[in-house]
């Protein structure tokens, strides 16, 4: 039976990612978390999930550095979960995320939309490249390759690419 490989050992960017927030529980908390929700309470009455998968997801979310825990009311000690810088960066990730959802949805079955603060205007999100301002799109113009610290493995699944540029 070949071995397992475990996740933390790849060492593919996206894996490591996926990793941390992959199970679909902590990318609805932190979806939370942008909308201003810090609570325990307010965490668990939003997404209907149990206090034991919570505790799981906030503990987990805290330990890879996302959220920072710290308390806010003394007697009895209770805790809010507040989003770190690290945190506060994938709020891109989970917009274009639920971009990608409702562009297969016709507008009148969204349930949430993303609109520009000010105007009210709805927006959509796109990912860009940021020196050129070129869309990523499902193009073949933008391609993976190996990286300066990629392994012979990860080199040689790319040695196309390479050979290309």
């Amino acid at each position: 039976m070949a071995s397992r490989i475990r996740l933390e050992d790849r060492e593919c960017p996206l894996s490591t990612t996926v990793q941390h927030v992959g199970e679909w529980w902590t990318l609805l908390i932190l979806h939370d978390a942008f909308d201003g929700y810090t609570r325990f309470d307010q965490f668990q009455d939003s997404l209907g999930i149990s206090s034991s998968m919570l505790t799981a997801r906030l503990k987990t979310l805290v330990a890879d550095g996302l959220l920072e825990r710290r308390p806010y009311q003394t007697n009895p000690v209770r805790h809010e979960y507040v989003l770190t810088d690290l945190g506060r960066s994938l709020r891109p990730v989970i917009v274009t995320l639920a971009a990608w959802g409702n562009s297969r949805l016709p507008a009148e079955q969204r349930s949430m939309i993303l609109v520009d603060a000010n105007s009210g205007e709805e927006v959509e999100p796109v990912v860009i490249d940021a020196k050129t301002g070129r869309r990523l799109d499902d193009s073949d113009a933008y391609v993976f390759t190996a990286g300066p610290a990629a392994s012979s493995a990860m080199r040689a699944r790319y040695i196309s690419t390479a050979d290309a540029t």
